[in-house]
C-alpha cells in the first residue's frame, strides 16, 4: 500500500468515502453524502488536506481534514484552529490496517502543517468506534451533542 497526497482530482473519491463513512450501518447506503457534504463541498480551499491510500493502483481509502469557522462549523468542531478530520476505507478493504496507516500519516501531516490538534465527530450509536479512537489513537471526548454525535479531540 502507498499513501499519497490528495488533490482536487480526488474530490469524487473523497465524496464516495464520505458516503461510506456516513452510511456505515447500512448495507445499501442512501443517495449522496447527505448532511455531511460540507466535508468535501468546495474542496481545495486553504487548509484542505487529504491523503489517499492506494493498493494495486486503485484508491482504497482516504483521510482528510479541513478547517471550519465558528459560524459554519462541522459536526466535530472544536475551534477555528483545529482541523476536523474524516476517514473511510472501502468496505472490501476494511480490517487490514489501512485506516490506522491513513490516520497516523494524517497526524504527521497536520503536525507538519503547524496544527496542535485534530478533531472528529463520531456517531453516538457507534460506541465501539468511539472507544477505538480513545484507546488506539489517543482521542478524548471534547463534547457530546445529545443523541447525535460525540466530538473528539487528539493532541498532536
Amino acid at each position: 500500500m502507498v499513501i499519497r497526497r490528495g488533490g482536487r482530482q480526488d474530490v469524487r473519491f473523497l465524496r464516495d468515502m464520505l458516503h461510506h463513512a456516513y452510511y456505515w450501518r447500512e448495507r445499501q447506503p442512501g443517495e449522496g453524502p447527505g448532511p455531511v457534504a460540507l466535508y468535501v463541498k468546495g474542496w481545495g480551499r486553504a487548509g484542505d488536506t487529504a491523503l489517499i491510500a492506494i493498493e494495486d493502483g486503485f484508491p482504497v481509502g482516504a483521510a482528510w481534514y479541513r478547517l471550519f469557522r465558528r459560524d459554519h462549523p462541522g459536526y466535530g468542531f472544536v475551534d477555528e484552529e483545529t482541523p476536523e478530520l474524516a476517514i473511510a476505507v472501502v468496505p472490501s478493504r476494511r480490517g487490514r490496517g489501512i485506516g490506522d496507516a491513513l490516520l497516523n500519516a494524517l497526524y504527521e501531516r497536520a503536525k507538519a502543517d503547524g496544527h496542535q490538534a485534530v478533531s472528529l465527530a463520531a456517531e453516538r450509536g457507534n460506541e465501539p468506534l468511539v472507544s477505538y479512537y480513545e484507546r488506539k489513537h489517543g482521542f478524548t471526548r471534547a463534547r457530546e451533542d445529545g443523541e447525535e454525535s460525540v466530538t473528539m479531540r487528539r493532541e498532536l
